[in-house]
């Protein structure tokens, strides 16, 4: 049994949302955008200064993950703003996974755990018609207004994951179970995954 549940997810594939149903049916904890408020009340940085910053490419000294053991300190006063919060959230990441019981969705968390023996990444995909279709219907969009926030999602995830990791963002090989949910639909989706961490 799986008792740690990252996902990644492309822009509009109903990741955040299989996160959140999968959770609620496990009876794990959520961490999503919450680890985000909870990183930013530990360093103080202001409400209204942090949705520019979240998933967003740190730029400092100490990156990336992937070649450095500690991963650096927030506290570190030659670190960027976006440095410090993705640094606060590493470490909240962290403590999550020691408690255990838990789906962690987005920032690198996957990468961050992939050592742990009790965790299952997952990465959640779907076609751009999907896709496009979700992203207008959630975020009442129009046509060219989806397809721009797709490219700027899409690409603006990708860019954080590889800036932090040594990993290919969304390439199958580094996640247990890689999900179309365009074509399996979320209740298949979180039905499988359910499956899945219970064994």
């Amino acid at each position: 049994m799986y008792n740690i549940v990252t996902i990644e997810r492309k822009y509009a594939s109903g990741g955040n949302e299989i996160g959140k149903r999968l959770a609620e049916a496990l009876g794990y904890k959520l961490y999503d955008r919450n680890i985000l408020m909870e990183a930013a009340k530990n360093l103080q940085i202001p409400h209204f200064q942090i949705s520019g910053l979240d998933e967003r490419s740190p730029g400092g000294w100490l990156f990336n993950l992937s070649k450095t053991s500690l991963g650096g300190n927030s506290g570190d006063k030659n670190l960027s703003m976006a440095d410090k919060l993705f640094l606060e959230e590493k470490r909240i990441i962290e403590e999550a996974a020691e408690k255990g019981n838990c789906v962690i969705v987005g920032r690198a968390a996957g990468y961050i755990l992939r050592e742990k023996e009790n965790h299952l990444g997952v990465f959640i995909h779907s076609d751009n018609e999907k896709r496009l279709k979700r992203a207008m219907e959630k975020e009442g969009f129009n046509e060219a207004e989806a397809k721009n926030a797709l490219k700027k999602n899409d690409k603006r995830r990708s860019g954080f994951y590889q800036s932090v990791t040594d990993w290919e963002w969304g390439n199958p090989k580094y996640y247990e179970l890689y999900m179309d949910s365009g074509k399996l639909g979320m209740e298949l989706c979180i039905r499988l995954l359910m499956a899945a961490v219970k064994g």
